[in-house]
């Protein structure tokens, strides 16, 4: 009988892909399970909960472009006009942009966002429960994902199942009750996944979620610093109104891809 197998099949699926789903739920619960509640966030803080390592080095090149001491130019290349950082950030741009002073921005970005100041910064909020810890970043959004996918499946092999041969005394309806169980498993994981923990985030654990929901945010090019800043640490660059800076990050060199980074 070839649809037990492949009743067997959408078992081990669902059966997985839900286990998965419920392990980095844990994880993700056990790194809010002291949070700092009181942490009020730096603009590097809330730029790593939003968006991880490459959103800290977009924030860091804005900020110094902000600032004059750093030109990003909407064809993708910075340049750099003040050589001297003002924080580990900044000087780990300064040196991935090179000693020539000028470097295109992709591979700056993806050289800070490796740097040690961006691991250190991870650390900490690791440490405060703000943040989801390294091995837990295939993380309940990834968990979710996988569940669909297995939701799917489970409803491709008992289509299988019943467009192949089944012995005439067994009714072709008890056969889609039995693909029916591991299909509501997977829904019953989404919905308490809903539930529990949407939004589902790559970066930060609950506490740095409600942390973050509580940043004034603004996209308008007059914005005070602090403030137009905050939007690109919380929505990246994308919340720049200004076109060419988007551009900038959103260039293209022949053969690769962009670097918008969200």
């Amino acid at each position: 009988m070839f649809w037990v197998l492949l009743l067997l099949s959408a078992w081990a699926v669902a059966g997985v892909a839900c286990t998965r789903l419920c392990l980095a739920a844990v994880r993700a619960a056990s790194a809010d399970a002291a949070p700092d509640r009181e942490h009020d966030l730096t603009l590097y803080e809330a730029a790593f909960l939003s968006g991880g390592p490459g959103r800290v080095a977009e924030l860091t090149l804005v900020s110094m472009a902000r600032q004059r001491r750093l030109l990003l130019a909407h064809t993708g290349w910075a340049t750099v006009v003040d050589p001297h950082g003002r924080d580990e950030m900044e000087r780990s741009v300064i040196g991935a942009i090179g000693p020539q002073g000028q470097s295109r921005i992709g591979p700056v970005r993806a050289a800070a966002a490796a740097a040690d100041a961006v691991r250190g910064l991870a650390d900490r909020l690791v440490g405060a429960g703000l943040a989801v810890p390294d091995g837990a970043r295939t993380t309940v959004a990834a968990g979710v994902r996988q569940v669909r996918g297995a939701a799917l499946a489970v409803l491709a092999l008992g289509t299988a199942a019943l467009l192949t041969p089944i012995p005439s005394d067994l009714p072709r309806a008890l056969v889609a009750a039995w693909f029916g169980l591991p299909l509501a498993l997977t829904l019953s994981c989404l919905a308490l996944a809903r539930i529990e923990a949407h939004p589902y985030s790559r970066w930060a654990s609950p506490a740095g979620q409600h942390l973050l929901a509580a940043l004034p945010l603004r996209t308008t090019a007059t914005s005070d610093d602090r403030t137009y800043l905050t939007s690109i640490a919380v929505r990246g660059i994308r919340a720049a109104p200004e076109p060419d800076l988007r551009a900038a990050f959103a260039h293209r060199d022949p053969g690769h891809g962009a670097y918008g980074g969200d």
